[in-house]
């Protein structure tokens, strides 16, 4: 499959990585657990968002120079729009973060250790997934309408959810870790194991950080066959993924206290998967362009944010 990523720029995107999780982790390391204030959170929201648009303004750039302007601007409308989706849906899954850490009574200085490493692991995940969707798109292209199936049919039942109390004392793999590794029944600071009596022990922050991968490889499953209704370009796929998942940790601490005020935006976001999976299955017959895609997912974010917010403010809610 062609893209416009040549070996270099692969190389180059891997190496940016490696470097920015060792700064965030060797930071992290060095500081006391601490809670993530509202000003830091905006501020590395900030940060990320800059990260992804200095990219896309570069990339854009190297392709203009290489491969002429109609190449360059598709490219990087591409990326915008895919980054665009990927915040979009990573939304969703931060309301599963804020039930399982409440669930588990997880106190706020200890969430972004169990964060920071869940994004570092979803970097690998979703490299892998990426290859493997690219692959399946690429010799067996019919695939892609079973994606928009499924996002159709997650986004339709997503439209009328079952209010249904999580417990996640039931989930099969949180019984198997208690079965076979004895787990404390207090937190120890922000340690995933600890030493007592000459034996390891696992504590609670463990089996928050295995819920929380669950939960990103089962939201995998939704963003990574939208981003094809984009771009079938790996590169582009996996960049615009990864810009998301970098940013998740920072406007995870922004939001968590602001989510139950956009009460609709869960809606929003079913529908911006109904609308991908529509758009994946038409294509045969109707070619949708990027720019009109890219439109049609932020008037929707846009419309249900602000229908959210003129209920709460007129008390609704």
């Amino acid at each position: 499959m062609y893209s416009i990523g040549s070996w270099w720029m692969w190389l180059g995107f891997f190496a940016f990585i490696v470097l920015v999780l060792a700064i965030v982790i060797f930071c992290l390391g060095r500081r006391k657990s601490s809670k993530v204030s509202a000003k830091q959170a905006l501020g590395w929201v900030i940060l990320w968002v800059s990260c992804a648009l200095c990219f896309n303004v570069l990339l854009w750039w190297y392709l203009t120079k290489t491969q002429g302007p109609v190449i360059a601007n598709q490219k990087a409308l591409e990326f915008f729009t895919g980054y665009l989706i990927e915040q979009t849906l990573s939304i969703d899954n931060m309301f599963v973060f804020v039930m399982i850490f409440g669930y588990f009574s997880v106190p706020p200085e200890y969430q972004r250790r169990v964060l920071l490493y869940g994004v570092t692991s979803a970097v690998v995940f979703r490299l892998l997934m990426i290859l493997g969707g690219t692959w399946l798109v690429s010799e067996f292209h019919w695939v892609l309408y079973l994606f928009g199936i499924f996002l159709l049919v997650t986004g339709i039942k997503m439209l009328f959810p079952e209010e249904v109390k999580k417990d996640f004392s039931k989930n099969p793999i949180i019984i198997w870790v208690r079965r076979h590794i004895h787990v404390t029944e207090y937190f120890r600071d922000e340690k995933f194991f600890i030493k007592e009596n000459k034996r390891w022990h696992a504590t609670p922050l463990l089996l928050v950080l295995i819920l929380i991968e669950i939960s990103d490889l089962i939201f995998a499953m939704d963003s990574i066959p939208a981003i094809f209704a984009v771009t079938n370009d790996p590169f582009i796929v996996f960049t615009s993924n990864i810009f998301a998942i970098l940013g998740l940790r920072a406007l995870y601490f922004l939001l968590a206290d602001m989510l139950p005020r956009f009460h609709l935006l869960k809606y929003g976001i079913a529908l911006v998967l109904v609308f991908i999976g529509v758009k994946m299955l038409i294509a045969p017959w109707i070619v949708m362009p990027v720019l009109l895609a890219l439109t049609v997912v932020a008037v929707i974010l846009a419309t249900t944010i602000s229908l959210s917010m003129l209920n709460r403010s007129r008390g609704k809610i």
